[in-house]
């Protein structure tokens, strides 16, 4: 599938639904099918509640996914593992135009999947993480019921020094790590890192236009 077809077919997926949290720093100390559950529920609430959000307003469920979001997330960790190994190539400045682009990429994705969820009855059943004690890495999976259908949905979280943090999702048998790198493999070996950075900040300007 070519790169453009890839980047809009990963920002249809309604992921927001199941990725967004509350901006209490305490909470990724939980557990992480507890982290998963506040994460959802909180930031679902302000969409749904706010009458700036319920409106569909784009500049405002994306600053909610912003603010609510963003905290419970390790994107550079999603940033690092997407490039592949070009990561190590890749200059201290090139790494961070990377991760500041495609986190802005992954922001208007889940903004622009909430905005379809605003005014639904969504509710959700969480299955606990078998992660040990010792674990740093862990999945939990979660059931979106929504307009009378079923969704599977996986979170992969990561143990950091802040706690758990979220970076994967498995929407529909795909991985989203998986779907990135490989369109970025296809960009890095056709125009190096610089030629993906650029590639990401034309998506995103696009984006933001519509």
């Amino acid at each position: 599938m070519k790169s453009h077809a890839m980047l809009r077919y990963a920002a249809a997926i309604p992921l927001a639904v199941i990725l967004a949290a509350a901006p209490a720093l305490a909470q990724n100390q939980s557990a992480p099918d507890a982290l998963v559950r506040s994460a959802v529920e909180n930031v679902i609430g302000t969409i749904q509640t706010d009458a700036g959000t319920r409106s569909g307003d784009m500049a405002k469920i994306t600053a909610v996914v912003q603010k609510q979001f963003l905290p419970y997330t390790d994107f550079q960790y999603t940033t690092r593992l997407a490039v592949g190994k070009a990561w190590a190539d890749a200059t201290p400045e090139q790494q961070k135009q990377l991760f500041e682009q495609f986190q802005a990429l992954l922001v208007r994705t889940y903004a622009l999947s909430l905005s379809q969820l605003r005014e639904q009855n969504v509710k959700f059943q969480y299955r606990a993480s078998q992660a040990g004690g010792s674990a740093n890495d862990t999945v939990v999976r979660t059931t979106v019921h929504a307009n009378g259908e079923d969704m599977q949905i996986d979170y992969r979280l990561t143990r950091s020094s802040g706690g758990w943090k979220i970076y994967d999702i498995n929407m529909m048998g795909a991985w989203l790590i998986e779907v990135y790198r490989r369109q970025f493999a296809d960009i890095v070996a056709r125009d190096g890192v610089d030629g993906l950075v650029k590639y990401l900040v034309r998506h995103n300007a696009r984006a933001a236009a519509v």
